[in-house]
């Protein structure tokens, strides 16, 4: 339970964090995203800081029960697929909804995490 407790306070801020930029600065991280997808220097880097941060938390918190705490787990398996979804980014970017709805998305798990993180 400790390890989901500090996972939803690192985790729960840096989702709320990017979700208020994807609501107030949409365009910004539409230009980051376009040219992150352009650099096959800046695909590698990401991908790969994304694999060993995905492979970090699958490996301490590999929990499957009916609870918050699957959440956790289900954001390191995402991690660890980055590389077939920076395969998929350039028609993913194309989508006007991209940038709104990943926002609702990560402020929902943003608050659920911190919610449980904090108040646990």
């Amino acid at each position: 339970m400790q390890a989901s407790i500090f996972l939803a306070r690192l985790l729960g801020p840096l989702l709320l964090v990017t979700a208020i930029g994807l609501f107030a600065n949409p365009w910004v991280f539409r230009t980051m995203a376009h040219e992150v997808v352009g650099s096959v220097t800046f695909v590698y880097l990401f991908g790969l800081m994304d694999f060993a941060a995905g492979l970090a938390i699958v490996l301490t918190h590999n929990v499957w029960v009916a609870s918050w705490r699957v959440l956790i787990t289900l954001i390191g398996r995402l991690m660890l697929a980055t590389g077939w979804v920076m395969s998929q980014a350039a028609k993913i970017l194309r989508n006007k909804n991209l940038y709104p709805v990943s926002g609702a998305v990560l402020a929902v798990l943003g608050l659920v995490l911190c919610y449980f993180g904090y108040n646990a």
